[in-house]
């Protein structure tokens, strides 16, 4: 009878322990949740076995002429207060939809200390090479990042936003995300992790939920 108690709270540690969000790893998993789209030119090919992707290949009818960098800076100046720049819960920007995807572009790269390429990125360096395709330069460390912008209560956050950590038991942030999902009791976001390198990850697992420090809006400084 002993052993059979002692057995079932073995079950029972080991089942609250299971995490309660499934990290995102791979740009293929993050595709399926929605957060990563394939860039346009990218046809895929289903079969009964398998789905194969063929890049490069002409579609049969002429595509729209995409926005290069340069025009999208022309229409932040000249269109900021356009309905398309504007963050809203029930619809994301195309700034903000591309921000993501560029970001999301890096999943599984590596962790580096001061990396800021596809090679390797630490927290900052991967937000900072993120806006910087869109001619966005932000500060070099996740503590200067967070002073930017405006500070955000929680029920104001929403996606493409900065979120920051404290993970050194201390007060300076030092660690650094972005929003790209958020839910009545979560709030997903991709970074580069020292363990893991580009996931996704959530303020549901502990971690992240004792460390949180604050989310910014930094659109209102560009």
């Amino acid at each position: 009878m002993k052993k059979l108690l002692y057995l079932l709270l073995i079950l029972t540690f080991f089942a609250s322990c299971k995490p309660t969000s499934i990290i995102i790893t791979s740009k293929s998993e993050a595709e399926k949740k929605g957060f990563y789209h394939t860039p346009e030119g990218t046809i895929i090919i289903k079969t009964e076995r398998q789905n194969r992707a063929v890049s490069n290949v002409r579609p049969s009818k002429k595509e729209p002429e995409k926005e290069t960098k340069k025009d999208l800076k022309s229409r932040l100046s000249t269109e900021e207060k356009s309905d398309d720049f504007d963050i809203s819960n029930s619809d994301t920007s195309y700034l903000v939809a591309q921000l993501i995807n560029a970001a999301s572009e890096n999943l599984g790269s590596n962790y580096k200390s001061g990396g800021i390429s596809p090679e390797g990125y630490d927290c900052s360096g991967l937000m900072f090479a993120t806006f910087r395709k869109f001619d966005i330069i932000l500060p070099r460390s996740s503590n200067e990042m967070s002073r930017l912008g405006t500070v955000l209560n929680p029920d104001e956050i929403k996606k493409g936003d900065l979120i920051f950590f404290r993970t050194n038991r201390r007060k300076i942030i030092n660690h650094v995300g972005m929003v790209i999902e958020v839910l009545p009791d979560e709030i997903k976001f991709i970074h580069s992790a020292t363990s893991s390198g580009v996931i996704i990850s959530s303020t549901k697992e502990p971690y992240y939920s004792k460390t949180f420090a604050q989310a910014n809006r930094i659109y209102s400084t560009l």
